[in-house]
């Protein structure tokens, strides 16, 4: 049997192992010695591939509606606490350039899974993004559609879509969502995305409830598979009016370990220092781009709703402007010798002729 260093070096060569390997490695996530080998071959490729960059992506929450029931999440359907907004195309516009003075060239266009948010809307908003501000990326984060609503947002001018798939074990899966909701059909979507050209981004809650090492082992495997240009992974933390609010949140240094392990198994990866690991470490987007990260994504929604987008407990940023919010992000990222950019960030290889 391998000793857990000869696995880490087969990964580093091989940027892919077995189910029982991944198992194994994800056992020793507290051995520093082990941590420290990937993290320190995770930087060496985020720098061989991206440099000392570091892309911002300006994220702009435009409803917080939803018509699922996600057991983890602040804005499910059946939290009547929740105070519900929608952004108009007019607020949605005044966001985008107030972010593109400050030097942002991608709008992420994030929401709920919002019925009133049609084709026609979505595709109407697009357009007018898309004609206002032809030099940037518009990356779209509003859940699951058929496979032709997707082919109506790329053809409008739609370039990215984040849709987490969250875990890839079907009991894991339905211990989280509710009845009605499919995990064959979040991986089709996925799958979807691709065929139509869309820089894709999946990922996954570390430490959610009843996730064990196995779990994380075939997410990596369906990651492998998926091949997305963006990988988005964050602890879990729980959210007062849902069935987990008792639950403890994800690990850092678990998280930390994750961004190391995909950066090696998804080369040229955009992996972002998430909200989520700035909300339970202070310094948490900072180690996140010491073990691999490459993207932060700052808010620029109106702070007036900010707190109202309440994915989460104690989530940061809230207040701030989105000036003050890329100030300090820029203060940050410098502090551990990497350097903000105003550019798109596209993904290595992309377009794909």
């Amino acid at each position: 049997m391998k000793s857990v260093m000869e696995i880490v070096e087969k990964f580093i060569k091989y940027h892919e192992l077995t189910k029982d390997e991944y198992c194994e490695l994800l056992e020793n996530s507290t051995n520093q010695s082990v941590s420290d080998r990937l993290s320190e071959e995770a930087v060496k490729i985020r720098k061989k591939h991206y440099g000392n960059k570091v892309y911002t992506r300006g994220l702009i929450e435009f409803t917080n509606y939803c018509k699922n029931n996600c057991y983890y999440c602040g804005i499910r359907r059946g939290n009547h606490h929740a105070t519900r907004y929608r952004l108009t195309k007019d607020e949605i516009l005044d966001c985008c350039q107030n972010g593109y003075l400050l030097g942002f060239r991608t709008f992420v266009l994030q929401g709920g899974e919002d019925p009133w948010f049609t084709d026609d809307r979505l595709v109407e908003i697009i357009r007018s993004v898309r004609e206002n501000y032809p030099d940037c990326a518009i990356t779209l984060s509003a859940g699951e559609k058929p496979y032709n609503s997707y082919k109506k947002f790329r053809e409008a001018g739609a370039d990215r879509y984040l849709l987490r798939h969250e875990t890839a074990d079907e009991a894991h899966y339905r211990s989280l969502h509710p009845e009605e909701m499919s995990l064959t059909t979040r991986k089709q979507c996925l799958y979807d995305l691709k065929s139509l050209g869309y820089q894709v981004g999946a990922g996954f809650m570390v430490g959610s409830p009843g996730q064990t090492l196995d779990n994380l082992a075939e997410d990596l495997i369906f990651l492998k598979d998926l091949n997305p240009q963006m990988v988005g992974i964050g602890p879990f933390i729980p959210h007062h009016d849902t069935k987990f609010a008792e639950e403890k949140a994800g690990s850092v240094e678990l998280t930390l370990f994750l961004l190391s392990v995909i950066r090696i198994l998804l080369p040229k990866v955009l992996l972002p220092a998430t909200t989520a690991l700035g909300t339970l470490d202070p310094r948490g987007r900072e180690k996140g781009l010491l073990a691999g990260a490459n993207v932060v994504m700052p808010n620029l929604s109106p702070v007036k709703n900010r707190k109202q987008y309440d994915l989460y407990d104690n989530k940061i940023c809230t207040g701030e402007e989105a000036a003050e919010c890329r100030g300090c992000l820029m203060g940050r990222v410098e502090s551990v010798g990497y350097h903000l950019v105003d550019e798109r960030g596209d993904a290595i290889d992309w377009p794909i002729e």
